[in-house]
């Protein structure tokens, strides 16, 4: 992949081996923006876990404490009741085999997808389409529910989903460069909570091996794992 000056004059302040507390990996990752939109700001944890193996697959959802800086465009699978419930809620689009039939044709304009359980007959001939960009509802991310509308207003209001890739990362975003560094380290906080409360049993040796944080256009910054879910930190004005 080509990268422009902007990336190469970032990558060019970053010692890639040094490991940061996050307080100074937020700081640093706020300081290397330079483009002139408002960069996401994107975790990456590589754990020690084998995703081949299905008890060590690492998934799930949480409510991010500052939310995320991004207004989910979230699609239901429902009918009746369950639909307008959906509507109610504030569901981007929402349908039953209609919706469906669109999906299959195509339609992908929406970053969370909702069902109701008996929908899901229908909604897993999906799973060519959806599976691979991670958008199939399932039960343990709380997207394949009756209660659609708490569903919506959760992933309307910052909830996120998590899951280990192929290789063993979990990958999301959290936050935007321009939240706070308070809100920053909060949201950061939370996911490693989340993710070292759900450790696979079955794991064997170090679980966190490795976490980092990066801005969209901006090189990745090296936090240490030792330190990273530390709460002793002062929040110190940024250059203290």
């Amino acid at each position: 992949m080509k990268h422009g000056k902007n990336y190469r004059r970032a990558l060019g302040q970053v010692n890639r081996e040094e490991l940061l507390g996050l307080i100074e990996a937020v700081d640093r990752v706020k300081e290397l923006a330079s483009a002139k939109f408002d960069e996401t700001v994107e975790l990456a944890v590589r754990l020690g876990v084998d995703p081949r193996r299905a008890e060590q697959i690492v998934r799930g959802t949480l409510t991010l404490p500052a939310g995320t800086g991004k207004t989910n465009r979230v699609a239901v699978f429902a009918a009746g009741e369950a639909a307008q419930a959906a509507r109610d809620a504030g569901a981007d689009v929402v349908g039953a085999d209609d919706l469906v039939a669109r999906v299959a044709g195509g339609f992908l304009d929406f970053d969370v997808a909702i069902a109701t359980p008996d929908l899901m007959g229908k909604v897993g001939g999906l799973g060519r389409v959806l599976g691979p960009r991670g958008l199939m509802p399932n039960p343990k991310t709380g997207t394949v529910t009756m209660d659609v509308a708490k569903a919506v207003t959760e992933f309307k209001g910052g909830r996120v989903e998590y899951r280990t890739d192929k290789v063993g990362n979990v990958q999301l975003r959290v936050g935007k460069v321009s939240f706070s560094r308070e809100d920053l380290v909060r949201n950061v906080h939370a996911v490693l909570d989340e993710i070292v409360r759900v450790k696979p049993s079955s794991t064997k040796g170090r679980y966190v091996l490795s976490v980092t944080l990066s801005s969209t256009m901006g090189p990745g910054v090296k936090v240490d794992p030792a330190r990273a879910r530390d709460r002793d930190e002062t929040l110190a004005p940024a250059g203290v």
